[in-house]
């Protein structure tokens, strides 16, 4: 087909794709329902119910698959950031209400999105869950087969139809290429899954631990907290943008979250940019309507009004493309700043530390926590895309200020009466600026009592010149009424700038303290990132792992010892207590006043056995503390009974 007939399809819009991707969505329900069932079959169950009992041929099977673990996987990050990355299209679609039921009601709109939600995350199920079922075989092979049929009827779509309504020429080769580039790394993964899975089924290679309690890097992290710190030398990029650190990892969550962020935000730039580009040519048309009035015409007003009509759309081209590329900067370093801000919230959070967060989160509701996990990456996605449109909105509007107020004088020869008027506005600000900090010298030097010592670096807040102050506060409340005004004014402009800048970070809130329950994607933030602290810290995963390793080394030991017959002498469990308690006392003497006491019936008796223990303990204390300051004579040591204290 040449460029002639394609520019006539274009502009005839007789464009008929050979495979309509909405229908294919709505048929691959089908085979995704079968291929979850199957994997279902494949997984078994931990306990036996009694439909097990009785249908023997379930035997356990038919158990939960799982797409992906939100909170603790720091496996195969990226490829499940990929398979994300696959589904971008089909994310932006829903923003779009595409996928909404036709004959949904006004009033049931909501529940016809979630509708359309799930039958978008059903069709995707299989890629998910074929990476992380336990059949490694079956899972690879199904997995690689569906992707194929995705890629393959993706490609069908583009080369059928490559063009579009929205970006006009190769649109759907524009929005789909990394949807595809992020299916060949999928399919490339399952069939690395495919073939590892058959080597090692042959003995040709090794099972990776996958279902290891304890991370590596976690584990690293908790031997380096017994480890003295050693400083090292940073670099400049280091000290001020990041620093690697081997212990910590992103869960698989944050990584496709990010991914998915990206991708998404390409596609939302590219759509603005097409709908600024249908601006620009109204705008065009209309400058082409007024220049064939102009003849007509001969005012000298119309003629300037064009004039500056054409100047509008020129200025509006010009500012609008620096902004997209300044807001699209901006929002990218959004994205992997709220990485960085996850890392630093969660390294607080493993130590304690709770300050950055306002006082009222500090423990927060668990079903709320629970429920952000939900939320946060399809609320983080929203945030970065209204992030980015909001501010670059608010850019291009700041730019034409700019323009006209700087640009446009000295572009037309009033460079004079320009740089006149701006130096009239900074010298007034400057005089603001100078009075107010002479309110403060004034206060330092003469309305304030001396230093108590040489050494302090401020005087104290007291009060000195009592008579002279009030004078001095009185003439200034005048002025200061005045100054607050403009200063009402510059806070206002503050909270407009910082509030349009940082409407895409989810992981503070824009709003000021007492308010920041207001902010829902900030509590969102909170409760996921108490989600992961609960479940993630690295000190209590060790603990945990130190119990489950030691109670499975205690049982392999037993049974070893049943099975081999040994006829080592049996250690009485009650005794080794009672001689643990004895040491622990020992050390200790303090704990036995808070020692359970047996129930007695007598009141007095239960007194006399308070005090008596209480004499006991200040006893031993004495002797340990008299111990510790003389020398001990190891040939005087005594071992002395005490076994009236385990009574």
């Amino acid at each position: 087909m040449d460029v002639s007939n394609e520019r006539n399809i274009l502009e005839n819009g007789t464009c008929n794709p050979q495979i309509d991707m909405d229908l294919f969505l709505h048929y691959s329900i089908i085979p995704s329902v079968l291929i979850i069932l199957a994997l279902s079959f494949l997984e078994r169950r931990i306990n036996r119910t009694r439909f097990d009992d009785k249908i023997q041929l379930l035997d356990r099977r038919f158990g939960f698959v799982i797409p992906l673990d939100l909170i603790g996987t720091f496996k195969n990050r990226w490829t499940f950031g990929f398979a994300f990355g696959a589904i971008a299209n089909k994310v932006m679609s829903l923003f779009s209400e595409e996928y909404l039921p036709p004959g949904v009601p006004p009033w049931a709109k909501a529940l016809g999105l979630l509708v359309g939600a799930i039958e978008v995350g059903l069709s995707y199920y299989p890629i998910f869950a074929c990476l992380t079922t336990n059949n490694k075989i079956i899972g690879s092979l199904t997995g690689f087969l569906y992707t194929l049929t995705w890629f393959i009827v993706t490609m069908i779509a583009i080369a059928s139809c490559p063009h579009g309504e929205i970006v006009g020429q190769y649109e759907k080769v524009i929005f789909y290429w990394p949807a595809l580039l992020c299916l060949i790394f999928l399919m490339g993964r399952f069939v690395h899954i495919f073939i590892k899975s058959i080597r090692i089924l042959l003995g040709a290679d090794i099972r990776d631990e996958e279902t290891c309690f304890l991370p590596i890097h976690q584990a690293e992290h908790v031997r380096r907290l017994f480890r003295k710190p050693v400083e090292v030398k940073k670099t400049w990029f280091e000290k001020k943008i990041y620093t690697w650190d081997p212990c910590f990892k992103f869960p698989g969550r944050m990584i496709g979250t990010t991914i998915l962020s990206l991708f998404c935000l390409y596609i939302f730039v590219t759509i603005e940019y097409s709908a600024f580009g249908i601006i620009v040519e109204l705008l065009r048309g209309w400058e082409a309507q007024m220049e064939e009035m102009a003849p007509d015409i001969s005012w000298d007003a119309y003629n300037n009004t064009l004039a500056s009509f054409k100047e509008f759309k020129g200025n509006l081209v010009g500012v609008w493309f620096f902004t997209t590329f300044l807001s699209c900067a901006v929002t990218v370093s959004y994205i992997f700043h709220i990485l960085v801000c996850y890392r630093k919230h969660m390294k607080r959070l493993w130590i304690g530390e709770k300050g950055f967060l306002p006082i009222k989160y500090h423990n927060p509701s668990p079903s709320e926590s629970v429920a952000a996990i939900a939320r946060y990456t399809g609320w983080q996605l929203a945030y970065i895309l209204w992030g980015y449109l909001i501010l670059h909105t608010v850019q291009s509007m700041f730019g034409m200020a700019f323009v006209y107020a700087f640009v446009v004088p000295i572009k037309h020869g009033q460079a004079l009466i320009f740089l006149k008027g701006l130096g009239i506005t900074v010298l007034t600000i400057l005089i603001v600026i100078l009075l107010m900090i002479l309110q403060v010298v004034l206060a330092g030097q003469f309305f304030l009592q001396k230093k108590i010592s040489p050494e302090d670096k401020q005087k104290p807040l007291a009060l000195n010149n009592r008579k002279a102050f009030h004078n001095f506060n009185y003439f200034f409340f005048f002025y200061n009424v005045i100054l607050g005004l403009s200063a009402c004014l510059f806070r206002l402009f503050c909270s407009l700038i910082l509030g349009t800048w940082l409407i895409a970070r989810i992981d503070r809130t824009i709003l000021q303290r007492g308010y920041e329950s207001a902010d829902m994607g900030y509590k969102t933030w909170i409760g996921m990132i108490f989600v992961d602290h609960y479940h993630t810290n690295p000190v209590l995963v060790c603990f945990c792992n130190i119990l489950l390793t030691t109670t499975a080394e205690r049982r392999l030991r037993a049974l070893t010892t049943y099975c081999n017959g040994s006829s080592r002498p049996h250690t009485s469990v009650k005794a080794r207590t009672r001689w643990l308690l004895f040491y622990t006392l020992l050390k200790n003497p303090r704990l036995i006043i808070q020692r359970k006491r047996k129930e007695m019936c007598d009141t007095d008796m239960d007194n006399t056995v308070i005090q008596s223990r209480l004499i006991q303990a200040s006893v031993m204390e004495v002797e340990i503390r008299s111990t510790q300051e003389k020398p001990i004579d190891l040939n005087n040591v005594e071992i002395r009974e005490r076994h009236s204290i385990l009574e």
